[in-house]
């Protein structure tokens, strides 16, 4: 079960959010039928989306990253609740590069570095919250590191990983955030820097093992405290009314040429590829 643990250091300098995500990025991956190189990627955005997500302390918060490097994935788009559930997309799922010489998959490359991050939080105000960075490597955690500190100032690490077998389907995926609260000395950022260093790829522990033990690794020393542990899930909220009512919304002179060809109209949800048919009679009794 994909799942985020939230805790806090003893000393209360040290914050982190952990997620296990390998069914937000199977189901991601199976959604938009995705090569394993934008299966990462994905998985990835979806993972670090979910935790900022949550941390929304706002029922009916919203959370929209949007990353467009330049790269052959195109553009990513992934939406979080303020739980944490997700749905996301990318522009083009089959883009397929070459893998790296180590023989990692290339993230970087297939979403590329020319272009932005952005992350919008919505409240439910009038206007969102958005703040944006450029691309730093186009590796994802890179990314929002760089992200927390232009925008939010505030110091973050940051680690995804996606791990995907031969058959392209997911191992294991998932990652962490961990911030600095103010006030933290020195010797705190020097042993959350060595933490950070000596855990590795996040995959290699998610591969057989879990949150929890990814949490420790990360915080070792720091006697963590868990604040928080919720359940997380691939969740799209498109209906079929939904759907209807942005049909509807169309320019009257749109309307009525679908009326005119008297053919039914096929919407697809870009997020879970649902389909939706919709007669000519339903828009002659909405409209």
């Amino acid at each position: 079960m994909d799942q985020i643990i939230k805790a806090i250091s003893e000393d209360g300098f040290v914050s982190i959010s952990v997620i296990t995500s390998r069914g937000l990025a199977e189901r991601a991956r199976v959604v938009h039928n995705c090569s394993p190189v934008v299966t990462a990627a994905l998985g990835r955005t979806l993972s670090a989306a979910s935790i900022i997500g949550s941390s929304m302390k706002k029922a009916g918060a919203s959370l929209t990253v949007r990353i467009n490097g330049g790269g052959p994935a195109g553009s990513i788009l992934v939406v979080s609740d303020d739980f944490g559930n997700v749905r996301g997309y990318v522009s083009n799922p089959a883009a397929d590069v070459p893998k790296r010489p180590d023989g990692k998959l290339d993230v970087g490359t297939i979403v590329g570095t020319d272009g932005m991050l952005s992350v919008i939080k919505d409240f439910g105000g009038k206007e969102p919250y958005t703040g944006s960075t450029m691309l730093v490597s186009g590796e994802i955690a890179e990314d929002f590191a760089a992200y927390f500190a232009a925008s939010e100032q505030v110091p973050t690490a940051c680690a995804f990983g996606v791990l995907v077998d031969r058959d392209r389907s997911v191992l294991a995926a998932g990652g962490y955030i961990v911030q600095l609260l103010p006030g933290a000395p020195n010797e705190v950022i020097d042993a959350v820097e060595e933490n950070v260093a000596a855990t590795g790829p996040v995959t290699d522990i998610l591969n057989g093992g879990d949150a929890q033990l990814l949490l420790e690794k990360v915080m070792s020393g720091f006697s963590p405290r868990v604040i928080e542990t919720s359940p997380v899930e691939y969740r799209c909220t498109c209906s079929r009314e939904r759907f209807l009512s942005a049909v509807l919304s169309l320019d009257k002179a749109e309307i009525d040429d679908m009326v005119e060809k008297a053919e039914p109209i096929e919407v697809c949800c870009q997020f879970c590829e649902k389909k939706y048919l919709f007669q000519i009679s339903q828009l002659l009794h909405r409209s």
